[in-house]
């Protein structure tokens, strides 16, 4: 069972500091800590990362979980996820949120969790929970990629001076972990690489052709601005012949990509 509430008290005691200072570091009321450390409530899940980078500690820490068999039901809670992001993201969120009811504040979780949330309704949400796992986690791949979504929400909001400093604090990257993982390994582990960084490189591609097709549509290279859009239209295609790898996915690349497609066709015709 998950004692929280008593942990919290444990490690506010290793600091000898008070309810009082330290509900005012975290922007609370110290009768909500008091809540906290006599298990009346729990902190928003929001909260925890914070509460974690306050007492030096993982947010795994924070609760009495075998680690090995966490991560095990985190991965199994993520991939069940995964398979909704692209065609039924509600439903993505909802498997996220019940997994956070199991392993409030786990850094994993809440990282999928910023996939589900729209830019322009969440933008409230995503910015707070992108700022707080940048500063707590220990997970380089979870901190970098929060960036990644705080950088995109900002510019999907127009605050635009926000952007390039956000983007800053992402170091140059030039492999994957799952590139790698599917080149250098074998057997299932292998394959189970390959198929999720194949979605997601044929994704960031399309992505990529459209978005240099409209700067040199800007700089006035019309037809090589067709051309992008063009290779980004057939990339789409070739994936008709694709399969559904229902173990991890509940879509093709083809299917998921009818957003992307809409756009290259519209760019075609103006």
């Amino acid at each position: 069972m998950i004692r929280l509430g008593e942990k919290i008290r444990s490690l506010r005691k290793q600091k000898n500091i008070s309810q009082e200072v330290f509900a005012n570091d975290l922007g609370v009321s110290f009768q909500a800590v008091s809540k906290w450390e006599n298990g009346i409530t729990m902190p928003d899940v929001t909260m925890i990362p914070a509460i974690a980078s306050f007492f030096g500690v993982s947010t795994d820490e924070l609760f009495d979980f075998n680690l090995f068999e966490m991560e095990k039901q985190v991965e199994t809670i993520c991939s069940e996820a995964y398979k909704y992001r692209f065609n039924d993201v509600a439903e993505s969120e909802r498997i996220l949120r019940e997994g956070l009811k199991r392993f409030p504040g786990n850094d994993i979780i809440l990282n999928n969790l910023l996939y589900t949330l729209d830019y322009q309704t969440r933008a409230e949400e995503i910015i707070t929970l992108c700022k707080a796992l940048i500063a707590s986690t220990k997970d380089d791949s979870v901190k970098y990629d929060a960036c990644r979504i705080l950088a995109s929400c900002y510019k999907e909001n127009g605050q635009n001076d926000l952007v390039r400093p956000t983007l800053e604090l992402i170091p140059e990257i030039y492999f994957s972990k799952l590139e790698l993982t599917a080149s250098l390994l074998s057997g299932e582990d292998s394959y189970e690489a390959a198929q999720k960084q194949k979605n997601l490189s044929a994704e960031d591609l399309i992505d990529m052709l459209i978005i240099a097709g409209k700067r040199l549509r800007e700089m006035g290279e019309t037809e090589k601005a067709k051309s992008q859009f063009r290779i980004a239209l057939k990339i789409m295609d070739a994936f008709k012949e694709d399969f559904i790898e229902s173990k991890w996915f509940k879509a093709t690349v083809y299917e998921y990509a009818s957003e992307q497609r809409r756009e290259a066709e519209a760019l075609l015709l103006e």
